[in-house]
């Protein structure tokens, strides 16, 4: 007979609804401010708690960003997964699973960049940098998965490609000359670059 789970303790609940807490106050002023405008204070002040129970869940403004930015990615990848199941050739299914991806990196321009900055430069043993790696892991196995069913690439080739098919849109979404562009205009260079990359 399987075991019920516990319910979780006050302390544990208390934890949970700081979080969540943080978590809101973080994404309303980096989305209404930018995150360079923001001050730790501020985040504090609206999650009515102390800077130093913020620091106890994110030790940087960094570390914030991607708290808050890998909640709407894991989000926007459950909506690519769902779009690409939708679509008939390899390319379109690769392009339909990555635009919510891109579409969420763009929502706030100066965050998306600073979040793909903060993924790639910040510190691998932080909690929530590891959350953004693990995310990205699963971006790349989802690209390798539709590479693998509608190209039939083996594994190895199809994991090789989604990884630089993953490159390709990082690269487009965080390069300074693509600052001012359009999601529409993302995606589009994103296709081109694709598929020259793809077989056939």
């Amino acid at each position: 007979m399987p075991v019920a789970p516990q319910p979780l303790g006050r302390r544990e609940r208390n934890k949970q609804a700081k979080l969540e807490r943080i978590t809101a106050a973080a994404s309303e002023l980096f989305a209404e401010h930018g995150v360079d405008e923001v001050t730790t204070q501020q985040i504090a002040d609206a999650a009515d708690i102390g800077t130093g129970t913020l620091f106890l869940y994110a030790k940087t403004k960094g570390e914030l960003l991607l708290l808050v930015q890998n909640a709407h990615y894991a989000t926007a990848l459950v909506r690519g997964r769902a779009a690409a199941a939708g679509t008939a050739t390899t390319l379109d299914g690769v392009l339909a699973l990555l635009e919510p991806i891109v579409e969420c990196n763009r929502v706030q321009v100066d965050n998306g960049r600073t979040y793909l900055r903060e993924m790639v430069f910040g510190d691998p043993a932080e909690p929530h940098h590891a959350e953004a790696l693990s995310i990205v892991a699963q971006t790349e196995e989802a690209i390798a998965g539709i590479l693998a069913d509608r190209a039939q690439l083996g594994a190895p080739e199809s994991s090789t490609l989604a990884r630089v098919i993953s490159a390709i849109m990082f690269l487009d979404m965080a390069a300074s000359v693509n600052a001012g562009s359009s999601t529409e205009e993302i995606l589009a260079s994103i296709r081109t670059q694709v598929a020259a990359v793809l077989p056939g």
